[in-house]
């Protein structure tokens, strides 16, 4: 076992403190965008992944319990949760805005082009993911650390701390980015409420019955003209009076 080579034992710190309020909950209103259950398995997805390093490190399986933990674990569940937030947003914003189009009776033609398409969602997910700016340079760090405990020995207990603050710092970090990410969602909806509020506000335009209307009412005065005797009618209209009315 590594024990007998003078190898510290990998001790995995807990997370748990660390995560905060991403374990906690944060009580932040987020309109109409629900991000408590996606908040929830960030945290858990974490916590397990902590567990099974820990096991690993008992079974003394030190590459594979540093592994548990490494950059791309921390890397991959921040951007399933993003990702995760951003299909819940556009979602709901796409569903929001057709209830307003259909309250206002807007034509279905029209209605599809509120819809967010790929590109949107892309852009959404762009604007989201810079609140994770800040956990990327840490995650980094979490794989250097990790080189230097995986073969540190009593001596070097160092190293082993290092990896272990590596972790809690990321953990840290994780629950600022995901604090930032719900104030983007709040700022993202506050700007999808002005756009709905535009189509509440949508009327059909006037301008189409005006031109009917207009139209009408000339053709009206042009033939009540023609038949007081005011102006000549055009022969095509003498002969479909004819053809009507002297048969």
């Amino acid at each position: 076992m590594n024990t007998t080579r003078g190898l510290i034992p990998i001790r995995v710190p807990e997370l748990g403190p660390s995560l905060g309020k991403l374990v906690a909950g944060t009580e932040r209103p987020t309109r109409w965008i629900p991000l408590d259950a996606i908040r929830y398995r960030l945290a858990t997805r974490i916590m397990e992944q902590a567990g099974e390093a820990r096991r690993l490190a008992a079974n003394d399986e030190r590459s594979s319990a540093l592994a548990a933990l490494d950059c791309a674990t921390w890397r991959e569940a921040w951007d399933d949760a993003l990702v995760a937030v951003a299909d819940t947003l556009t979602d709901r914003v796409s569903a929001q805005l057709d209830a307003e189009a259909r309250a206002v009776k807007m034509a279905k033609r029209r209605r599809a082009k509120l819809q967010l398409d790929e590109v949107a969602k892309r852009t959404v997910v762009a604007r989201l993911g810079a609140t994770g700016a800040a956990l990327v340079p840490v995650l980094d760090a979490i794989d250097q650390a990790a080189a230097g405990a995986l073969e540190a020995v009593h001596r070097e207990l160092e190293a082993v701390e290092r990896w272990q603050e590596a972790q809690k710092l990321a953990a840290r970090r994780l629950e600022a980015a995901w604090l930032a990410l719900e104030l983007a969602v709040e700022q993202e909806a506050t700007r999808w409420v002005d756009v709905m509020d535009k189509v509440a506000r949508w009327r059909k335009p006037f301008w189409p019955v005006a031109v009917v209307g207009l139209i009408a009412l000339g053709l009206a005065v042009w033939l009540g003209l023609v038949f007081g005797g005011y102006i000549d009618a055009p022969g095509w209209l003498a002969r479909i009076w004819s053809q009507v009315f002297h048969r």
